[in-house]
């Protein structure tokens, strides 16, 4: 009769040990060699506005390595975020405007880890007409490790404004 006993407990102790394992190992998130390139970008980062302004940028990985969180401080306005994901074979990135509206954009199928991401117009939400002013184009250029251009296109009332950030990675 106690050899059953000893059989049970060692079996529900392997069971539970099994359990317990699954849940603190969650699975890795899905990428891609573009979307790692992205990732990549986790850290702090330094540079200047068009007009000359210090600019402070932060990226963060988030939900498991599955979203990219960037955080863009333009000097003495308000803070944005912007989180790139993958949707399938893009990535999607949508931008969390000061202005109060939300545009997403993605790149084309499966893009290649050239160290350059262009982002097309997708949507606009949060706006109050299609034609307020939105970020309608994005380019991230990664030229080497510690060098990141971002190249915004805005749309507003139907004209088009394109500004670059230069950004540096802090030490």
């Amino acid at each position: 009769m106690f050899r059953p006993r000893v059989l049970f407990a060692l079996v529900l102790c392997a069971l539970v040990t099994t359990f317990a394992a699954s849940q603190e190992m969650p699975m890795a998130a899905r990428t891609t060699p573009a979307f790692d390139q992205l990732k990549s970008l986790a850290g702090q980062w330094e540079g200047t506005t068009p007009d000359g302004k210090k600019v402070q940028v932060s990226y963060e990985l988030i939900s498991n390595g599955s979203v990219l969180m960037e955080r863009l401080h333009p000097g003495n306005e308000p803070d944005m975020i912007t989180m790139y994901s993958l949707d399938g074979d893009r990535i999607l990135v949508t931008h969390y405007c000061s202005m109060g509206n939300q545009p997403t954009m993605q790149t084309s199928a499966s893009p290649a880890a050239t160290g350059k991401l262009d982002f097309t117009f997708l949507r606009l939400a949060g706006a109050k007409s299609p034609d307020e002013g939105h970020m309608a184009a994005l380019t991230v250029s990664i030229p080497d490790k510690t060098h990141l251009v971002q190249t915004w296109t805005f749309m507003d009332k139907g004209k088009s404004q394109t500004e670059s950030f230069t950004l540096t990675r802090k030490t």
